[in-house]
C-alpha cells in the first residue's frame, strides 16, 4: 500500500493518466478498480481523468443518479459505477459486470464498500479530504498493479 498527497486537481489528473497508461498496457481482458472515501474527495474526478486518457472526447458524467455510465471506445469498454445512492445487492447485478466481451473491459466502482458481496479488485484507491488537496491510499489487489505501485511516486 502507498499513501500520497495530491495537492490539487493537476496531481489527481496526473495519477489518472498514469493509471490509464498501465491499463492500456495490460494484457488482461477485465480490470476492476475500486474508489472509496469521502464524499466529494475526487473519485469521479479520477475516473473522468482515466476515461478521458483513453481518448473519450465527450462528457464523462457522474453516475450518481444513473448508477452506471458506459463508455464504449474502439478497444475498451468502461463501466463507471457509483453505488452511493443504493443499498440493494441487485442494483449492481443489473449491469452484468462479469459479462464476456470482445474488447478490454475496465470496471470503475465508486463506493464499493456498499456492495452486499465483495468483489475482487485489481486496484483500490481510498480518498480523504485535506485542508488543501487529497490524501489517498493506493492498494494493489492483483499482480497487474503490484510492480507499478512499488515504483510509483
Amino acid at each position: 500500500m502507498k499513501e500520497l498527497i495530491l495537492q490539487n486537481d493537476d496531481d489527481t489528473n496526473r495519477l489518472g493518466k498514469d493509471i490509464a497508461k498501465e491499463l492500456k498496457a495490460a494484457e488482461i481482458s477485465s480490470i476492476e478498480i475500486h474508489l472509496e472515501g469521502d464524499l466529494g474527495a475526487g473519485k469521479t474526478f479520477l475516473s473522468r481523468s482515466i476515461i478521458k486518457s483513453f481518448g473519450w472526447k465527450d462528457l464523462v458524467k457522474s453516475p450518481t443518479y444513473t448508477l452506471c455510465e458506459e463508455y464504449d471506445l474502439d478497444n475498451c469498454l468502461f463501466l463507471h459505477i457509483d453505488l452511493y445512492r443504493t443499498n440493494e445487492a441487485q442494483d449492481i447485478d443489473i449491469f452484468n459486470l462479469d459479462r464476456e466481451i470482445d474488447s478490454k473491459k475496465i470496471i470503475l466502482i465508486e463506493w464499493p464498500e456498499r456492495l452486499q458481496y465483495k468483489r475482487k479488485y485489481d486496484l483500490k484507491i481510498t480518498f480523504n479530504h485535506l485542508n488543501k488537496g487529497r490524501k489517498i491510499k493506493i492498494e494493489a489487489g492483483s499482480l497487474l498493479f503490484s510492480n507499478w505501485l512499488k515504483s510509483y511516486e
